[in-house]
């Protein structure tokens, strides 16, 4: 697969995410594309956050593992982790909050985008009680 075409359809996957695909469809969709290219974060970071909505946390933390170690600055995959640590029971939790914070503070943009994301989640998934939880602690 090249570039092109993996740009094409990770831009067709995230569209169908937008505008409210079933989250089974989208999460093959993005299932696929990591099988076909590994080595993109993006890929890892969308399936994750959509297996965190999908109530899949196990999954969810594979994924954001694999997101965080191929671009370990990303907070979007940070917080995913985060996520998943919370839903899992999993420890350390904190460490990945206090970088995404650090990150924030250094990029108010970056810092927009992450509380668009945390809206999105808390639409799509209403009372979500780890987002709730990253949320104020991002807050802080």
């Amino acid at each position: 697969m090249n570039a092109s075409t993996e740009a094409s359809e990770f831009e067709l996957a995230l569209s169908s995410y937008q505008n409210g695909a079933p989250l089974p469809q989208v999460i093959a969709s993005f299932k696929e594309i990591t099988q076909q290219a590994p080595r993109q974060s993006a890929g890892w970071t969308c399936l994750a956050w959509l297996q965190l909505l999908n109530g899949e946390p196990q999954d969810a933390l594979h994924s954001a593992k694999n997101a965080v170690k191929i671009n370990p600055q990303d907070p979007q995959g940070r917080i995913n982790l985060s996520l998943a640590m919370l839903e899992t029971g999993a420890k350390g939790v904190r460490e990945h909050i206090e970088l995404i914070k650090k990150l924030m503070a250094f990029s108010p943009e970056l810092a927009r985008e992450l509380q668009a994301s945390i809206a999105d989640g808390l639409q799509r998934r209403p009372g979500w009680p780890a987002l709730e939880k990253v949320k104020a602690w991002l807050a802080d």
